[in-house]
């Protein structure tokens, strides 16, 4: 399951839109400011980010260039009043990789929005089977010996990584790249606190060890 994160500060067009992506399977993340997704980013990252323009506090394509230098390269969809030619440009120089004028069609955004996310990856993939965990990318489900298992995006992208590369130890800077997508200035404590936060999630009580830490390299699924 997509995970979208939509920033609109018309609570009920939120609403609207939020109503319409968990209609199609996706899960939203909504917020009528800028604030709760700049927490939401330090923690994991959505497949998608649909922004209006006109937001308390700053303005939205201030936001997307904002977060682009520190390195999240998220997909963003503007959606905004803001229509002349010059602003369109403007939205795209400054991060945006789609641009809808309000008023919109609801079905021609979907479709964007899936585009967007066939073209990005977000939520494809083929299952990935180790010992008694199963991994599904597409729907984002994990089943641990046929139960599932609740995590956050970070913590599936954290063990998809880690299952692909069961071969071999995956460094912390490595783990950087793949789950945190190379955000300049994370530490790797920031890797061994969301390590052990999975490592209790997929086995809390600590018997049957999926994941081994290698001093002084970086983790391995065992």
């Amino acid at each position: 399951m997509a995970l979208i994160a939509v920033i609109e500060d018309e609570q009920d067009l939120l609403d609207l839109l939020e109503y319409h992506l968990q209609k199609e399977g996706y899960e939203t993340f909504g917020s009528v400011t800028v604030r709760p997704v700049e927490k939401l980013l330090e923690e994991e990252r959505p497949d998608l980010m649909i922004v209006d323009r006109n937001l308390p506090g700053v303005e939205g394509s201030e936001f997307v260039r904002k977060i682009r230098k520190s390195g999240v390269d998220v997909p963003v969809i503007f959606l905004s009043a803001k229509a002349s030619d010059s602003e369109i440009e403007e939205g795209f120089l400054r991060g945006g990789d789609d641009y809808v004028t309000k008023p919109f069609n609801i079905k021609e955004l979907l479709l964007r929005v899936k585009a967007m996310l066939r073209r990005s990856g977000g939520g494809v993939g083929e299952e990935i089977t180790y010992r008694d965990i199963v991994l599904k990318p597409q729907s984002r489900e994990v089943l641990i010996d046929g139960r599932p298992v609740e995590l956050t995006k970070l913590d599936f992208e954290l063990l998809s990584a880690l299952l692909k590369n069961r071969s071999r130890v995956l460094t912390r800077d490595e783990l950087i790249d793949m789950v945190w997508h190379g955000e300049e200035g994370l530490q790797e404590r920031t890797v061994n606190v969301a390590i052990n936060r999975l490592k209790e999630k997929i086995d809390p009580d600590k018997s049957k060890n999926y994941i081994k830490s290698v001093r002084g390299v970086g983790y391995q699924v065992c």
